[in-house]
């Protein structure tokens, strides 16, 4: 298992350094080096489900795909996602130029930390609708096995009605303004909208693109669209842990420190899942990963009225996981269980095919 996380182990010494050397007196670095390490276990601790999300998605795309994932996606989790998306964010909602944002957070973080407040309610927006269509997206799915069996049977219920999660993201959406303040209510609706649209978008192409037979550039066409699905999802999950971060400190390099080295680990946890197979070990994982999705797009939807703690998402995120982990090991000890015949059958009618 450690040949999955030596270069996280070495890029975390390396920025517990950086962060360590960073103050100037003793008692400054020790309050730096913790705070780096504060922002590491929250990225992780709020990720978890990004990982085994992003470990759903990389089985079904090519070698060369992923192995570009992991290597571009990781320049762009770190850098774009995890430091030019706020600066983007606060400049958009602020309509002032990146130059004089980049020059904020390094002069005056105190100011860039409150305008990047002023604008969560348009990011919660996007980001809430944007988990929400992944969440429904795999609940509506008639292909998968239930886990929590009644809530799930009526999900694939709604998914048999055609626009149905569209429907349900926009009257979420639509609820939402009831509770935002005066001259928020626009931004809030273009930024759901975008976030909606853009999953409906990314989704049909995902399909239109799945690998075939006949023609060999669809599964490039598909590789590059599933980057693209990876790296907005990504970039849904990492909405959280940089507003969790700057609780934590004002120091933008620290931040950054803290933020690469949380992405980091979750690349080498996301490898590891697919070298392992893990999901076919645990094959309600993704059952629990996906609840707890649909859990953080609540929380986040929620979070454009009143500010939730961190914690409370990482605990709720650590539950669905665990209990899937639990379920999954109990289904697999059964002498006899509608998931084994199930395979049964599977193994059976491949070997008629073959």
């Amino acid at each position: 298992m450690f040949k999955y996380f030596k270069w996280s182990f070495a890029i975390l010494f390396m920025g517990l350094a950086c962060a360590f050397f960073r103050g100037d007196t003793w008692q400054a670095s020790f309050s730096l080096l913790l705070s780096a390490l504060a922002i590491i276990v929250i990225e992780v601790s709020l990720s978890f489900d990004n990982a085994v999300v992003n470990a759903i998605k990389l089985e079904k795309m090519n070698k060369v795909w992923r192995q570009r994932f992991l290597t571009w996606g990781i320049l762009i989790a770190v850098f774009g996602m995890r430091f030019v998306f706020p600066l983007l964010i606060v400049a958009i909602f602020s309509n002032i130029s990146m130059l004089t944002v980049l020059n904020l957070t390094l002069t005056n973080p105190d100011e860039y930390t409150r305008m990047l407040a002023e604008s969560h309610y348009g990011i919660a927006s996007f980001g809430s609708m944007f988990l929400m269509m992944l969440f429904m997206s795999f609940m509506f799915s008639d292909e998968k096995e239930n886990w929590i069996s009644i809530p799930e049977k009526l999900f694939k219920l709604l998914g048999k009605i055609k626009g149905s999660k569209e429907v349900i993201a926009f009257i979420f959406l639509g609820l939402l303004q009831f509770h935002l303040k005066e001259g928020q209510h626009l931004i809030s609706i273009i930024s759901g909208s975008v976030g909606i649209f853009l999953h409906t978008i990314i989704e049909f192409f995902a399909k239109k693109f799945e690998p075939s037979k006949e023609i060999a550039l669809d599964a490039a066409k598909n590789g590059l669209v599933s980057f693209i699905y990876l790296e907005i999802i990504d970039a849904s999950f990492s909405l959280d842990g940089v507003l969790g971060a700057f609780a934590v400190t004002k120091d933008i390099i620290v931040i950054t420190i803290g933020l690469t080295v949380g992405a980091v680990f979750v690349r080498s946890l996301t490898i590891m899942l697919v070298e392992k197979k893990t999901l076919e070990k645990f094959p309600y994982l993704q059952h629990g990963a996906y609840w707890a999705v649909g859990v953080l797009s609540g929380i986040m939807l929620y979070s454009a009225i009143e500010e939730v703690s961190e914690f409370i998402t990482a605990i709720a995120s650590i539950i669905f996981i665990l209990a899937s982990i639990v379920s999954s090991l109990w289904v697999g000890k059964r002498p006899f269980s509608l998931r084994k015949f199930k395979n049964l059958l599977k193994k059976k009618a491949l070997k008629q095919k073959s």
